[in-house]
């Protein structure tokens, strides 16, 4: 594995995730990274992902650069042939070259704008850094993918799983805010990637792309998704079609101990933070059926396990 950016960077994803649960039983690359060092690039605010890949780096043995752009003042141009005469005092070709002398892996967070689909998409910071770095880039979050996330969901379905040939839907939930499709993007891309039967629920004008969803069953009836479900991951996002607005707020879609009851007992998911009685009930969020902090803790060897891999593949 070169970079990680999307979760179509895994060349074997059983093997990867095999990898990330025998890190977490016993951390067996202590010395990998020793005299390596990742740098982390926050162009967003972040708990998780910065506190979980700080600690899978320092596990493998590397140094932890951690740079917040926003909060340093530190602004880059993306564009090329900017003239720079703005508040923008660094083009992303040199602070990109200069960053690969200084680290040795670069993960880099960069949430969309919400407001131009085709910009977004275009990934133009996440793709700025593979193109003008000299190592390694790993995709902390993006525009349109969260694949770190993506992974941990496997290494967590695969860990709580009671059985072999499993049901699993993606239900969209109500939030006050207009979210982003990289969590749900990269989850559905992950599911079809492995032996499960998978399936998206959500409200009309709320449909992933195409290029996501393939030939994916969505359901506009979340109570007929969520029938025999062995788990059910609950995310909101903001409409595709209708590029970043808020089109409905229907409680009718919270995920509740009555939603619970239609399934097969199912494990409940959740990227975190999740808006109590909002996104999931507290009986739910409270109960047994709650994987949440389970998902939370692996990703800490989710990211190790890539970070391994890519220290493993370098010269």
């Amino acid at each position: 594995m070169r970079h990680y950016t999307s979760v179509h960077d895994i060349e074997n994803l059983d093997e990867l995730i095999q990898e990330a649960i025998q890190l977490k039983k016993e951390n067996s690359a202590a010395t990998l990274g020793k005299g390596k060092t990742l740098g982390l690039l926050f162009f967003n605010s972040s708990l998780r992902t910065r506190l979980s890949t700080e600690k899978a780096g320092r596990l493998l043995g590397m140094e932890v650069l951690t740079m917040n752009v926003g909060a340093d003042g530190w602004a880059l141009e993306f564009e090329d042939g900017a003239i720079m005469n703005s508040d923008k005092a660094e083009h992303i070709k040199e602070a990109a070259a200069v960053l690969s002398q200084y680290c040795d892996v670069i993960g880099v967070r960069a949430f969309p704008g919400l407001k131009d689909k085709a910009k977004d998409e275009e990934e133009q910071v996440i793709n700025a850094f593979k193109k003008f770095a000299s190592v390694p880039v790993v995709n902390l979050e993006s525009s349109t993918g969260h694949p770190l996330q993506a992974l941990t969901d496997a290494i967590s379905i695969t860990e709580l799983k009671k059985k072999d040939k499993l049901k699993v839907v993606l239900s969209w939930a109500p939030h006050p805010k207009a979210l982003p499709q990289s969590v749900p993007n990269s989850f559905a891309e992950m599911m079809q990637k492995m032996d499960v039967e998978f399936c998206v629920a959500n409200p009309e004008g709320y449909d992933l792309s195409d290029r996501v969803l393939n030939d994916t069953k969505v359901y506009h009836d979340q109570d007929e998704a969520l029938k025999g479900a062995d788990f059910v991951y609950v995310k909101n996002w903001s409409s595709y079609e209708n590029y970043g607005e808020v089109l409905s707020t229907d409680s009718n879609w919270t995920f509740s101990k009555e939603k619970l009851a239609l399934t097969n007992d199912a494990k409940v998911m959740h990227c975190l933070p999740v808006r109590r009685n909002v996104v999931i009930a507290d009986e739910v969020l409270d109960s047994e059926n709650s994987a949440v902090i389970h998902q939370a803790n692996n990703r800490t060897y989710a990211v190790q396990a890539v970070l391994k891999q890519i220290l493993e593949g370098l010269d």
